[in-house]
């Protein structure tokens, strides 16, 4: 997260399945999920209300990371992430709230 940004969930480093929940944002606020794994497989992750879902895959010999904005009606709403993970596989996940990145001009 950067300094405009504020933290609504920090999960230390995680094996297996987790479901958690963080509270409601400002309104406007688009929601940041971050995540980052090591290990063999893949995780899936589903961010609700938002309906938004990722899978990431996973390697033993890297530390991966995934920096996801969700700009979508329900952003700014109370919500769960819901991670699906094999135990072979270590995650951590911070979700947080700020302002929806600028819209790209063509």
């Amino acid at each position: 997260m950067d300094a405009t940004e504020t933290v609504a969930l920090q999960q230390g480093e995680t094996h297996g399945n987790r479901n958690l929940e963080f509270g409601k944002g400002k309104k406007g606020d688009a929601l940041i999920v971050a995540m980052r794994c090591q290990g063999e497989g893949t995780l899936n992750v589903t961010v609700r209300p938002t309906d938004v879902s990722f899978p990431l895959e996973c390697r033993d010999s890297e530390v991966r990371t995934i920096h996801n904005q969700v700009d979508v009606a329900g952003a700014e709403d109370k919500g769960t992430v819901s991670v699906e993970a094999p135990t072979t596989v270590r995650w951590s996940l911070t979700i947080g709230r700020g302002e929806a990145a600028a819209e790209e001009t063509r």
